[in-house]
């Protein structure tokens, strides 16, 4: 995949266990409050050298504070994007 990025654009890697492959997990701008529209996207297995992980990609993502929401609708945790540059989020367990 390839990802655009630069000025206030930036990209999520959020990894998470096997078990939430093919679960769609939403991300919304934490200054926007609980209600706000949410952007989601896929946990699909990634296959690299170092082996097997799983992944949601969430690319051209405005650079700002972001609230990474559960399966069950509570947030599990927060990360800051920057533009210019891929985050990485590992899901808590």
């Amino acid at each position: 995949m390839l990802l655009e990025l630069g000025g206030d654009i930036g990209a999520l890697v959020l990894h998470t266990p096997a078990r939430l492959h093919g679960t769609e997990i939403e991300i919304s701008p934490s200054s926007a409050g609980p209600h706000s529209r949410r952007t989601h996207s896929l946990v699909r297995e990634r296959v690299t050298a170092a082996g097997v992980g799983y992944a949601a990609v969430y690319p051209q993502v405005p650079a700002d504070r972001y609230t990474i929401w559960g399966e069950d609708g509570l947030p599990v945790g927060t990360t800051v994007i920057s533009g210019g540059q891929v985050t990485s989020f590992f899901w808590p367990e």
